[in-house]
């Protein structure tokens, strides 16, 4: 290894470090925007309740019933 060897950083790396020292609020308002859509709690009765309820599909979806 040469005498002055440095790391070497990505082009992508010093973007996303240059973007979170200008806005350092960055993660906290991703982490708040994630909660919104993603971090739910699950209702465990309801998705029993969907489970149970599911209509096995026909093999040829467009197929009439012969019944």
């Amino acid at each position: 290894m040469p005498l002055f060897w440095k790391p070497y950083k990505s082009d992508v790396t010093n973007f996303i470090e240059e973007l979170k020292a200008k806005k350092p609020t960055l993660e906290a308002e991703q982490r708040a925007g994630r909660a919104l859509l993603w971090d739910k709690a699950l209702d465990r009765q309801a998705q029993a309740e969907w489970q149970q309820a599911k209509v096995p599909q026909q093999p040829y979806v467009y197929q009439t019933d012969p019944d």
